[in-house]
């Protein structure tokens, strides 16, 4: 795949719609600790109707689960242009829909807690690939895992951006998966409208509640039930 790589995780910058944090996807510096969230309540004006419309429609079984499952994903890309080290880090949807087959391996990912997501990633999960760090960022394609977790080849280049000089190729440290393009959704669903469900949800128990998008607003690898993808598939 062409380098530079693009799946950042150093020093996560904010993104312009989130108040007290950027959602970004470059995070190696970020801590693996849980931000506690403010007690928020949905924006005046704001409908709050998406949840309710979206119960009617769904099957639920009966009673909550004990234990949450994870079986869909989001994945943080830079689509604008951002220098590090005098590399640029852009990676947009239209890149990935460039490559031979459309497919790429997601490599970069230097956080732990996001790489054991990646390591956790299963052949044909489906993750929406999320535009970060940009003047609106939020959702716009649809992608599916094609190959599970493998030692990420960018930790060993000397020359690489990324190589880390404590990973040994007997014990890598990192890994990648490869993802390859699905459909862009119908629309772009923006963060802020994303934020809306979810902050009615925490107030009357909808599927966003949880989020990890808002829990942990730095992490570029992140978890979806499948309760919070179809919500958001939704939204389109």
């Amino acid at each position: 795949m062409p380098w530079p790589s693009r799946k950042r995780e150093k020093e996560a910058v904010a993104d312009k719609e989130e108040s007290d944090a950027k959602i970004a996807k470059t995070e190696e510096n970020t801590s693996d600790k849980q931000e506690e969230e403010k007690s928020e309540k949905p924006p005046a004006g704001k409908s709050t109707s998406g949840w309710k419309n979206w119960k009617k429609k769904a099957s639920e079984p009966g009673g909550e689960e004990s234990k949450i499952t994870y079986c869909h994903w989001l994945l943080k890309s830079e689509p604008e242009s951002r220098l590090e080290k005098g590399v640029d880090v852009k990676f947009s949807i239209d890149d990935l829909k460039a490559q031979p087959n459309q497919t790429t391996c997601w490599d970069g990912v230097r956080n732990y807690q996001a790489r054991n997501f990646l390591r956790s990633m299963k052949i044909g999960q489906q993750a929406f690939f999320y535009h970060s760090n940009c003047k609106e960022p939020g959702i716009v394609a649809i992608v599916e895992i094609v190959k599970e977790a493998y030692p990420d080849h960018t930790q060993f280049d000397k020359k690489h951006l990324y190589y880390d000089s404590t990973s040994k190729k007997e014990n890598p440290k990192w890994s990648m998966v490869d993802v390859r393009f699905v459909r862009m959704t119908k629309r772009f669903i923006p963060l802020s409208e994303i934020k809306v469900h979810h902050l009615a949800h925490k107030a009357d128990g909808g599927p966003l509640k949880n989020m990890m998008l808002f829990a942990k607003q730095r992490l570029s690898v992140q978890p979806l039930t499948q309760e919070e993808f179809d919500f958001v598939l939704s939204l389109e």
